[in-house]
């Protein structure tokens, strides 16, 4: 949970760089020099004004994903769309890429093609959360060249999720 939060002060310090306006919250209570402490109004009035809102250090409880908690805090806001980035990946494949030459990329693949073939991308409450709440995802190597702005217009090699 701290080495999330870690990254999104990391994140945070990038927007900055950029001159993007951002704020990192979090269900950890931490001191507020750190982050904010989440709270769904005050993200959303933020996104409102047009600025960036990072969510670190999971959902403050044991036994949850990162996954599960990108999944609660975008079904909260009523995203359409979660940025999946992965170290080296470029996308879902039915394999392991790195262990399996031969694994397949899937170009777009619904919900419940992940649930059945098991698949390890994001985990099953993840899945299912986001299915139920139709959120898609793009899920792309977070490494490449401009990573982010290149997936928000799907100029990245990717997998699209949906429902």
């Amino acid at each position: 949970m701290l080495a999330t939060l870690m990254n999104a002060l990391a994140l945070q310090s990038g927007f900055e760089l950029i001159h993007m306006k951002a704020r990192v919250q979090s269900a950890i209570r931490i001191d507020a020099k750190v982050s904010e402490n989440y709270v769904l109004e005050k993200a959303i009035n933020a996104l409102e004004r047009g600025e960036v809102v990072i969510f670190g250090g999971g959902t403050g409880r044991p036994y949850f994903t990162t996954d599960t908690t990108a999944t609660l805090v975008a079904s909260e806001l009523k995203a359409d769309l979660i940025l999946l980035g992965k170290n080296g990946v470029d996308g879902i494949y039915d394999a392991d890429p790195r262990l399996h030459k031969a694994a397949r990329r899937f170009d777009a693949i619904t919900w419940d093609q992940i649930l059945q073939l098991n698949l390890k991308v994001i985990d099953a409450t993840a899945a299912s959360m986001a299915r139920d709440n139709n959120i898609e995802l793009i899920c792309f190597d977070i490494n490449e060249k401009d990573a982010l702005m290149r997936a928000t217009t799907g100029a990245i090699t990717h997998t699209k999720v949906t429902r």
